[in-house]
């Protein structure tokens, strides 16, 4: 394993321990939980996640490139960070204590109002310590932020889930969520004074250079968070917490979608980097192709197999109360097949960021402008209708923009023809599953491991074939080499 692939498998080990952990938590919480109280706990932390990428400022990200670039520096680098995501958590902490009224009545839900001077403590906690595992990765210590990432997560379900567990409440949900936001506080302070000693002091000098890398880069991710969640936010305002849970179950984030598109994203993104140094543009083309090909045989099959199980696997996480969301989450589903196409990472090897900027500027008006039609129109899954259309905009306008960056036409931006055979190798595939699904009829659990095993077995049947299809001579080369 390579020098760069290497320290990237340790972070994945950590992050995936992590996200596998933290998974279950809506899954018992939708058990635990009513359906109003688990709306109403969907919609606090939409309003977290939201905060919580906005207010960073792109001081904790601005780390990967001051650490590296000024180790003598790097615990005032460190510290400054910290101090302005400290003032950053506390007016946040301090707006959703003075603002929970006007907020809950804004979301149409009473509920929220108790529980927003807990979320904001939990994040002015969460954001003073959000250095932690960008600090130790940027210095190299790959298994430290693994172990980080990991123990982190850990700590965060049993203390959000213990509480919810035995008082069966929402707010004994959110102030264990506090409680692990204050110890996780805790443990970075000691960790950064043990990385940096005495170096872990704070410097106005470097503060003003860090603002100022960190600003635009701000600028971009505002635009991206609100117009990712903005759909959430739009069926919030037209239905009830109730109805809110429902939706927000569909939209369910399949946690290994995220980590494998990210971690093949880096990739690509230093080789192509190191081609376009060199000059090698039509090196830098073969790297998006093998990169697309690469994503399409993990993401083709996934979406087919989530589709075909998608109404079992509602009932198995969240029981017969959420069967609404099966259609929600199909659409849903349908999305992933875009994330073959990493056109974020080309455009900023070429430092295309006002493009990429101007590309969710127009995601995210276009979501304003329709959400509220599609959701009249269609009802909940109106939401994640306008969502897919503001995607496959912005998809298509950036692959274009990447034509012109790679110098390739409509017929060589992507692979096409491989793209076309792990397609029909895919949908080839359900046909049996279906099949095998339909007449057994078992419950949900068999019914997923039946129908996945089915479908996995002819998917890589069909695979074989496929390849053996193209390998085999033409009838000019069998002559030729009896010859």
């Amino acid at each position: 394993m390579d020098t760069t692939l290497k320290p990237a498998a340790v972070l994945m080990s950590g992050r995936l321990a992590g996200t596998v952990v933290a998974f279950s938590i809506p899954v018992v919480l939708a058990r635990v939980l009513d359906q109003t109280s688990f709306g109403t706990y969907k919609q606090l932390f939409l309003i977290y996640a939201t905060l919580y990428g906005i207010a960073q400022l792109g001081m904790a990200e601005s780390l990967f490139y001051f650490l590296p670039a000024d180790p003598g520096k790097a615990g005032r680098h460190a510290l400054n960070s910290s101090l302005v995501l400290v003032a950053a958590g506390a007016a946040c902490g301090a707006a959703l204590w003075a603002g929970r009224e006007r907020i809950a009545a804004w979301l149409g839900n009473d509920a929220l109002a108790a529980g927003l001077p807990w979320l904001g403590l939990h994040l002015a906690l969460m954001l003073a310590s959000a250095a932690l595992e960008i600090v130790l990765t940027a210095r190299k210590r790959f298994a430290a932020a693994a172990v980080a990432y990991a123990a982190s997560d850990l700590a965060r379900t049993a203390l959000m889930l213990l509480p919810v567990l035995v008082f069966r409440s929402l707010q004994a949900l959110l102030i264990g969520a506090a409680a692990f936001a204050a110890a996780r506080l805790i443990a970075a302070l000691l960790l950064l004074k043990r990385e940096f000693g005495d170096a872990f002091r704070p410097d106005r000098v470097l503060l003003r250079a860090q603002i100022a890398y960190a600003m635009p880069f701000e600028l971009y991710v505002l635009v991206e968070i609100l117009q990712s969640s903005l759909h959430q936010y739009a069926v919030s305002l037209h239905v009830s917490a109730a109805a809110f849970a429902v939706y927000s179950v569909g939209c369910l984030q399949v946690p290994l979608v995220d980590l494998v598109a990210g971690s093949t994203g880096n990739v690509m993104m230093v080789k192509m980097a190191e081609d376009l140094r060199d000059g090698r543009r039509d090196a830098a083309l073969m790297v998006w192709h093998d990169t697309v090909r690469k994503l399409a045989l993990v993401f083709f099959p996934l979406v087919g197999v989530l589709l075909l199980c998608a109404r079992d696997l509602i009932l198995l996480l969240f029981t017969a109360r959420y069967l609404d969301s099966v259609p929600i989450f199909m659409v849903w589903t349908a999305a992933f097949l875009l994330m073959i196409l990493p056109v974020d990472g080309v455009l900023r090897v070429h430092a295309d960021t006002r493009f990429l900027l101007l590309l969710g500027a127009l995601k995210l008006g276009l979501v304003a402008l329709a959400v509220h039609w599609f959701i009249v129109r269609f009802g909940l899954l109106g939401g994640v209708l306008v969502t897919l259309l503001a995607t496959v905009a912005g998809k298509t306008l950036a692959l274009a923009r990447i034509g012109r960056r790679l110098g390739a036409g409509p017929a060589d931006l992507l692979p096409w023809s491989g793209l076309a055979s792990t397609l029909a190798c895919a949908v080839g595939a359900a046909l049996p599953a279906l099949l095998v699904k339909e007449s057994l009829g078992l419950s949900p659990l068999p019914s997923i491991l039946a129908s996945g095993a089915v479908y996995a077995l002819a998917y890589a049947s069909l695979a074989v074939v496929l390849r053996a299809a193209r390998q085999r001579p033409t009838g000019v080369s069998v002559l030729e080499a009896q010859r």
